[in-house]
């Protein structure tokens, strides 16, 4: 059943939806900016488009979803914005706790969160326990996370097993990612396009999709229209 009143667009087969969607939250400080406001409103407004988007995409029954928080490269951003995004996704993470459990939703992170302010690393660790055993839903918040680090980090565990990678799939499973399936839809707002160190090992044969509306302003509408374009086209795999 869907929780919202967004009626979903008769061009969508919601029969052929990807199993993992991952989005590139770009464009808050830019869409704040044109507004006359400081950045970190649109921090805010991004957030609380998370949560619409999140809501949506677990309607339309999408199993896993992966959102690109804050970057490894972020940290070279002013300290007062960034002390902002920590401040508003530390809020969004205990105020919606409870109904991650309703939903029967599971959050997990990608990224080395024990480097965040201890606040944070205590608020994510509490949801990431208290969502442990969810099964219907995954949301994968990509946070301090870059994907030649992560790919890094996954080298140095193999060398550390002293273990011989047999195949890619072992070298999957020493990623954060390792209990998501690869992410089959990618989705970057802004007009930027560009990947951004993000998710470089799972992205091999991910589809793409750039608009060029800023994150605070993606609606479920624009989502829907993304999933349409990614209905059209045939993923081949490296096959014909």
């Amino acid at each position: 059943m869907f929780a919202g009143k967004i009626k979903i667009n008769k061009h969508l087969d919601l029969s052929r939806l990807p199993a993992h969607i991952a989005i590139i939250m770009d464009g808050n400080g830019r869409w704040a900016t044109r507004r006359g406001l400081p950045r970190n409103m649109g921090h805010k407004a991004g957030c609380e488009n998370l949560k619409r988007i999140v809501q949506h995409i677990y309607d339309l029954g999408i199993k896993y979803a992966t959102f690109y928080t804050f970057s490894t490269e972020n940290w070279k951003r002013p300290k007062e914005e960034i002390d902002g995004i920590f401040s508003i996704v530390r809020d969004y993470l205990d105020e919606d706790g409870d109904s991650f459990l309703e939903r029967g939703a599971r959050v997990v992170v990608s990224g080395d969160y024990t480097k965040l302010p201890s606040d944070l690393v205590d608020s994510i660790s509490r949801i990431v326990e208290k969502t442990k055993n969810c099964d219907k839903f995954t949301l994968n918040l990509a946070i301090n996370y870059g994907g030649r680090d992560e790919i890094l980090r996954g080298v140095n565990k193999a060398i550390e097993s002293g273990e011989k990678l047999e195949s890619v799939d072992d070298f999957s499973k020493l990623l954060y990612s390792s209990e998501l399936p690869d992410p089959d839809f990618i989705i970057r707002t802004s007009g930027e396009m560009r990947i951004s160190n993000f998710m470089l090992w799972q992205m091999a044969y991910s589809e793409f999709y750039f608009t060029k509306t800023y994150w605070p302003s993606f609606s479920e509408k624009d989502l829907q229209l993304a999933l349409i374009d990614f209905q059209r086209r045939k993923r081949r795999y490296g096959s014909i």
